[in-house]
């Protein structure tokens, strides 16, 4: 299974932001896409992402940049992954999605047991030190 790199960036820019300036002053694109060694205009898109989705918030200006939104301590690792993958299912049975395909029963089941992890691996936790488990 693999995430696609913005996945990869949004998990650890919003680690960032909460490390640096969970609840301070905004930081500039420049500096997160300098953090992570990655083109501005890239990490700008999937700020862009994150913003609609509401996991983090954005201001212009002289001092304006991106913050974690209120409430960011209940983030999961799935809302932030969801924020940038979309609400699919990440597999598609062949056979025309047939409600009998063993196949899809078992991914299905893996993908839940995945995402209930993935719920309860929030970015607060990690700041902590604390996993889910």
């Amino acid at each position: 299974m693999k995430f696609t790199k913005a996945t990869n960036y949004a998990l650890h820019t919003m680690l960032y932001l909460a490390k640096e300036g969970a609840s301070q002053q905004p930081i500039g694109v420049q500096q997160l896409a300098d953090h992570q060694q990655v083109s501005p205009t890239y990490l700008s898109k999937i700020l862009t992402k994150l913003v609609k989705e509401g996991l983090i918030t954005s201001s212009s200006g002289a001092n304006g940049g991106y913050k974690l939104r209120n409430g960011w301590q209940q983030l999961s690792f799935f809302d932030i992954i969801q924020a940038i993958e979309g609400k699919a299912s990440i597999f598609e049975c062949s056979l025309h999605d047939e409600p009998a395909c063993v196949v899809k029963r078992v991914m299905e089941k893996a993908e839940e047991q995945m995402e209930q992890e993935l719920r309860q691996t929030t970015i607060a936790s990690l700041l902590e030190g604390k996993s889910s488990k």
